[in-house]
């Protein structure tokens, strides 16, 4: 690990000499490239250069351990106590930092929340989620676009697709994923029983044209009318587009524009994000079972949570996380619940990269 480190000191260095070169500086595209790669590795550095310092600090402090005067001895037994609990926890930070990262962190993200079992109350939850990520999301200073949405009668959604704008939206929710489920007093429920009902959250990266290249002639593109709550026409030109990927058999559906060039953008772009995820998933199934327990990624196709409104508590089933505090939790407040979903994934995957190393 040290060797790697040292490596990666010596590059940040490299680079700083070479941000300052005038040929360089003059090239836009090479300058931005190094000034990301040298803030990257700079996180890594600085945590280094600390550790390095302390462990020189180390090595003073138990040389003194043999002083004559006991006063000193004290002091130095002390200090290092002290500095051998701050090495470690720098070794468990630098073991981290290595961790590879996900390319796909600091990407916006497309949020997909649509209507499982449970009716017209699924469809309400549908649209209590999207409010609280809607929350969330201003809270982190994002900006939202809605790219696609099917609004029930009763003010619900069967399905809306929303653009999250923001650094790092998708390394906050990723781990969003997967069947969020709720339990409540439905408001047409008269006897006041407790029904459960679904909601599937999928969190997809954006991805740039070079990222997934889609051949035209595999695409199929049908338009007609916009149409709203109870089937009713909301336009009056035929400018909702249906775009079908004829390999896969996806299909993405786009009204929220009057313009259907603007409709059948925002269905390719959306297009482009599944067909993205796709191809990682079928990846990630190829790995061996070691290395498909999800990490950094997050379990999509089981139940991940559940909001029991009856008691006010939020459970993460994955990470075993109970809060009694839903009302704030569905006003956005869920860092508390991102930070710990966070910290178990990254030890998973640092236990991961542990065990690929001895071996």
């Amino acid at each position: 690990m040290f060797e790697q480190l040292a490596e990666l000191e010596e590059r940040y260095q490299e680079l700083e000499q070479l941000l300052s070169d005038p040929s360089v500086v003059q090239n836009r595209e090479l300058y931005t490239k190094y000034v990301k790669e040298h803030g990257d590795l700079g996180k890594v550095v600085m945590v280094y250069r600390t550790y390095k310092g302390v462990t020189d600090e180390l090595e003073e402090s138990r040389e003194l351990l043999s002083d004559s005067d006991p006063e000193i001895k004290a002091l130095a037994r002390s200090e290092v106590e002290v500095l051998t609990r701050k090495k470690e926890k720098l070794e468990d930070a630098l073991h981290l930092a290595l961790v590879p990262k996900d390319p796909n962190d600091d990407k916006n993200v497309f949020l997909e929340i649509r209507a499982g079992t449970g009716g017209e109350e699924a469809a309400l939850f549908a649209g209590d989620l999207f409010r609280m990520y809607s929350r969330y999301a201003e809270s982190m200073g994002w900006k939202l676009e809605i790219m696609s949405e099917h609004v029930t009668d009763s003010g619900g959604f069967k399905e809306i697709v929303v653009l999250v704008k923001g650094k790092g939206a998708y390394s906050h929710l990723k781990y969003e994923s997967g069947t969020h489920r709720v339990q409540r007093v439905p408001t047409t429920e008269t006897q006041g029983r407790i029904h459960t009902s679904a909601v599937t959250v999928a969190v997809l990266p954006e991805v740039a044209d070079v990222e997934i290249h889609i051949d035209p002639s595999e695409l199929k593109f049908d338009v007609y009318r916009s149409s709203g709550p109870g089937g009713q026409s909301v336009n009056t030109t035929d400018s909702a587009v249906r775009v079908t990927h004829l390999p896969t058999g996806l299909v993405v559906i786009c009204q929220d524009q009057k313009s259907q060039h603007k409709n059948k953008a925002k269905a390719l772009t959306v297009l482009r994000a599944r067909l993205y995820d796709m191809e990682l998933r079928q990846q990630q199934d190829e790995m061996s079972e070691k290395r498909k327990n999800q990490v950094g990624t997050g379990d999509r196709s089981g139940r991940i949570r559940t909001y029991n409104f009856p008691q006010g508590r939020m459970t993460d089933h994955r990470i075993g996380l109970t809060l009694y505090r839903l009302e704030s939790i569905m006003q956005g407040d869920i860092q508390e619940i991102i930070d710990g979903l966070s910290t178990y994934y990254q030890a998973q995957a640092l236990k991961n990269a542990d065990s690929a190393t001895a071996a």
